[in-house]
C-alpha cells in the first residue's frame, strides 16, 4: 500500500508587529491542521522558535541571539541530517544582512522513504525590478548559485523539495535559470495568484513563495498545492485580531511513488 501523502506548509511568518502573539496562534493552527512538515521564514527570536508547536517531535533551527536565517523546520518524522547553508554577503548594503539569510537543508525519514527538504529565504529586491540586469537580480543569482551547489551535494538519489520565500516572481528569468540548472520543476507553474498579501499601494504583487520539486530514480515526487491563510483573521490576546502574516502560506500534499 502506498504511503499517505505528506502534508507540508511553507510560510513567511513576518518578523514585525505582534510577532509573539501571531506565532502562538500559528503554532496552535499547525498543530490542529496535522501538518507533517512546516517550513517557516522570518522567525527571528530563538525563544519563540522553541515554543512553536510542541507537538512536532523534530525541530531544526540555529542561533543564540537570532535564529540563523530566520528559518525554522518542524517535522513529525525523524531528521536524519540537517545543515544551514549561508548565502554570500554582498552589496547593496541593507539592514536585511542582519538576518544572515541562507538555506536550511534537511533529510527526513518519512514513511514513503527519505526526502530532502530545503527551506530558504532569499534577499528581497528593494527596487521591485526583477529584470535580469537589475542589481538585486545579480544578488539573487549569487544566492541561487550557492543553493544550487548545496543541492548538487545531495546527489540525484533522493527526491527533493525546495520551498520558502524566494523573493522572485514565478515568471522571473533568474528563477527559471536556477530551476533549469538544478533540475527542478515548479509545482505551481501557471498559477497567476500572488503569495504576498495585496495592499492598496501594491494591489497586484507577485508570487514570491514557491514549491520546487525534483524526483529521483524510482521515486517520483508529485505535489498538489493550495494557498492558505488568505482572508481569515486569527484571534490574538486582548481581543485583537490579525492576519498571520503579510504572506499567504502554501499547503502542499507530497507523494513519493
Amino acid at each position: 500500500m502506498p504511503a499517505a501523502p505528506l502534508r507540508m506548509l511553507t510560510l513567511n511568518a513576518l518578523f514585525k508587529g505582534d510577532v509573539r502573539a501571531r506565532l502562538a496562534a500559528l503554532g496552535a493552527i499547525v498543530e490542529r491542521a496535522g501538518y507533517d512538515v512546516v517550513c517557516l521564514q522570518e522567525v527571528m527570536d530563538p525563544r519563540a522558535a522553541r515554543r512553536l508547536a510542541a507537538g512536532f517531535a523534530h525541530r531544526r533551527f540555529g542561533g543564540a541571539l537570532l535564529v540563523r536565517g530566520g528559518l525554522v523546520l518542524l517535522s513529525r518524522w525523524p531528521v536524519a541530517a540537517a545543515a544551514f547553508v549561508p548565502y554570500p554577503i554582498s552589496r547593496p548594503l541593507r539592514p536585511e544582512l542582519l538576518m544572515r539569510k541562507g538555506a536550511q537543508v534537511a533529510l527526513l525519514d518519512t514513511p514513503a522513504g527519505r526526502l530532502a527538504v530545503v527551506n530558504t529565504h532569499l534577499s528581497a529586491n528593494r527596487d521591485d525590478d526583477w529584470s535580469p540586469g537589475n542589481r538585486y537580480s545579480g544578488l539573487a543569482r549569487a544566492e541561487l548559485r550557492r543553493l544550487e551547489r548545496a543541492l548538487a551535494r545531495l546527489g540525484p538519489a533522493v527526491p527533493l523539495v525546495v520551498t520558502g520565500d524566494l523573493n522572485l516572481p514565478r515568471e522571473s528569468a533568474v528563477l527559471a535559470e536556477f530551476r533549469a540548472a538544478a533540475g527542478l520543476r515548479d509545482a505551481m507553474a501557471g498559477d497567476p495568484r500572488p503569495t504576498y498579501r495585496p495592499t492598496p499601494s501594491w494591489p497586484t504583487p507577485p508570487a514570491f513563495d514557491h514549491v520546487l520539486l525534483r524526483s529521483a530514480p524510482g521515486a517520483e515526487l508529485k505535489a498538489r498545492c493550495r494557498l492558505v491563510f488568505q482572508d481569515e483573521l486569527v484571534p490574538l490576546a486582548g481581543g485583537r485580531t490579525a492576519h498571520l502574516s503579510d504572506h499567504y502560506g502554501i499547503e502542499t500534499e507530497l507523494t513519493i511513488a
